[in-house]
């Protein structure tokens, strides 16, 4: 038997794409949501702001995570522009910028994405988060704080693992709270997973917006 691809939505729009936590999925289904929209004939890119968790090559530090959205991408930009801010350690960010002796800054943050969107029209542009919603750039300052300087709803990827409903809705209470639009959730099933049909249902029951299965 074949297996049938999901039916994903077309989207349109410029979207922040965040996550129950690290390793759940996001770019997978960035990609995913990128591919779809190619599909259906739409210009459509992603941007990865900030990565930790790089390797050295001859054209500099590069990120795997950036690598898959730029080649699901239909609009083809430097790797610069899509992964501004790069870590080798595979660590929380603002570590792996202690580390190295930097500092993310969330005003610079801000005029990347910015610029790149400015120069850079398409039908569909996902900026894809690190790790979960209140991640920390340094002392002061989380990387949601980009997604609520730009104003830009919210796409949730829900790792479906024991212990995944608190998480999501708690995040999802959490981005409403911060004053942005939750455009939806992407249920991520990359797993085995006890009663994962009920975890799915009490969660569309409890989460707002749209909600797609992958």
């Amino acid at each position: 038997m074949t297996e049938q691809k999901p039916q994903l939505p077309a989207l349109k729009g410029i979207f922040f794409v965040t996550g129950t936590d690290t390793e759940v999925g996001k770019t997978w289904v960035s990609c995913r949501l990128l591919e779809r929209a190619q599909e259906a004939g739409l210009s459509c890119y992603g941007l990865k702001p900030v990565a930790a968790g790089c390797e050295e090559t001859a054209e500099g530090w590069r990120n795997d995570d950036a690598l898959q959205l730029m080649a699901a991408s239909s609009v083809k930009l430097p790797y610069d522009t899509v992964n501004p801010v790069a870590f080798k350690a595979p660590i929380a960010p603002h570590i792996a910028a202690q580390q190295e002796g930097k500092v993310i800054s969330l005003a610079r943050l801000v005029g990347y994405v910015r610029g790149a969107l400015s120069a850079h029209p398409a039908d569909l542009i996902l900026i894809e988060g690190a790790g979960g919603w209140r991640v920390p750039l340094n002392d002061r300052e989380m990387l949601s704080a980009l997604a609520k300087e730009l104003e830009l709803p919210v796409i949730q990827v829900v790792g479906m693992k024991l212990g995944c409903i608190s998480h999501a809705l708690l995040t999802a209470e959490a981005i409403q709270k911060d004053g942005l639009r939750y455009a939806g959730t992407m249920a991520n099933c990359f797993g085995h997973m006890e009663v994962q049909e009920e975890n799915l249902l009490t969660l569309r029951q409890h989460l707002p917006g749209a909600f797609a299965i992958l």
